[in-house]
């Protein structure tokens, strides 16, 4: 087998039918200023592999294009709408074809984040416990134990 076979095998992945869809729904480059655009179809190929494979985009192959032009374009496409419109119609497409099989996993999960995470009231440092004698700051640490203990019922008394 060639190498271009190979590489024509490793980026295929979007049919004809697939890609007649889709092509009457992107934007055109005609009448935007600079230069002519790199052909949708390879922009399109490399955006799948890049989320097929989840590689980072420095890794894109070579004959899928230069990685930045595959990544603005996606950026590009999904600020201006044209991947929700690509979206709504494979939606439509699949719907009318019965394809869509409507199975919907919710997750009830809750995380509780402990007390001292966030938002929680802070005891200033001054508020902490103080000896009053020598004989206990040698002992005392400062602790909850040693706060709860005969020091705090000193202070009460």
């Amino acid at each position: 087998m060639s190498a271009s076979m190979l590489a024509v095998a490793r980026i295929g992945q979007l049919s004809d039918g697939a890609w007649k869809r889709i092509e009457l729904l992107l934007p055109s480059s005609a009448g935007c200023r600079g230069g002519q655009w790199r052909d949708h179809r390879q922009v399109i190929e490399a955006i799948a592999w890049r989320y097929r494979t989840g590689s980072p985009w420095r890794d894109l192959p070579p004959e899928l294009g230069p990685w930045q032009t595959a990544w603005k374009r996606l950026d590009r496409w999904s600020r201006d709408g044209t991947l929700d419109r690509l979206l709504a119609a494979a939606h439509c497409d699949a719907e009318v074809a019965g394809d869509l099989d409507w199975v919907v996993s919710v997750d009830s999960t809750i995380a509780r984040a402990h007390q001292h995470a966030a938002g929680a009231r802070h005891r200033r440092h001054d508020d902490h416990h103080v000896a009053e004698d020598s004989a206990e700051a040698t002992t005392d640490t400062g602790g909850e134990i040693e706060s709860q203990g005969s020091a705090r019922a000193r202070r009460r008394a």
